[in-house]
């Protein structure tokens, strides 16, 4: 099946009607919306917070910059790059889930964040920014979820400046056997367990750990970045590769 394919699509290890795969994604984090920090501490030790820091200090940003968070959900990325652009920077938080994006809103808020801070709802196979427009995009797992991942990030690509740098943080594949065997049995006996504990929703939890291995791996990530026109492509495995932060530019 092709990334395009015009039919169908993966939800997880299910196959289904393309059309069908964002709403069914909606009420994955519908569901999962109020307890989705707690969750992202229990289900990554807190270690979600190192790939994020790491995320932010390769972003650059700078006074004056305007940043795109895209399936920013809960704010956790736009909070430290509100204080980074400061009062002549923009930070806009855009998420596809109304959910996600009413929790980040009022987390924000309640932090005091709120000046150069905006949210849109927004689907990222069809960004509603003029060209030309961000500084630095970012996605934090969020990519995985998309139905057509090609027209997201040729979208992403029109909406950054020339200059302009976009950033894929997400799940990928472990680099080496050993870390494979854990990972597996982790996400595919303990999460869906803990999903069940924590929010009463298991089912969630298996979607989230098999949408992982249904991702692109580093190097397909890679070039399907370059096949949207981003340039000098490139990126870094976190925990063995558990995780990965992509890099390109817009020249």
């Amino acid at each position: 099946m092709s990334e395009g394919d015009p039919k169908n699509t993966h939800f997880g290890y299910k196959t289904v009607d393309s059309e069908k795969k964002a709403d069914l994604v909606a009420d994955v984090f519908h569901s999962v919306a109020a307890k989705y920090d707690i969750m992202n501490d229990v289900m990554s030790f807190g270690v979600h917070r190192f790939w994020k820091r790491h995320t932010i200090a390769t972003a650059g940003a700078r006074p004056g910059m305007k940043v795109l968070d895209l399936a920013g959900g809960t704010g956790d990325l736009t909070a430290k790059f509100s204080h980074l652009v400061g009062e002549r920077g923009q930070v806009i938080l855009a998420d596809i889930n109304d959910s996600m994006l009413k929790v980040g809103r009022t987390k924000l808020r309640d932090k005091g964040i709120v000046s150069n801070v905006s949210y849109v709802q927004a689907n990222a196979e069809a960004l509603p920014f003029p060209d030309n427009h961000f500084d630095i995009i970012t996605i934090a797992f969020g990519l995985r979820n998309v139905t057509d991942k090609d027209a997201a990030l040729r979208s992403m690509r029109r909406v950054l400046k020339p200059g302009g740098k976009l950033l894929v943080l997400e799940f990928s594949k472990p680099q080496h056997e050993v870390m494979r065997k854990v990972y597996d049995l982790y996400s595919f006996k303990v999460l869906p367990k803990m999903g069940a504990l924590i929010t009463q929703d298991a089912d969630s939890y298996e979607y989230l750990a098999e949408s992982i291995r249904m991702h692109p791996d580093q190097e397909t990530l890679k070039q399907m970045m370059i096949d949207a026109g981003l340039e000098q492509v490139d990126y870094t495995n976190m925990t063995d590769g558990v995780v990965a932060l992509h890099r390109g530019y817009k020249f």
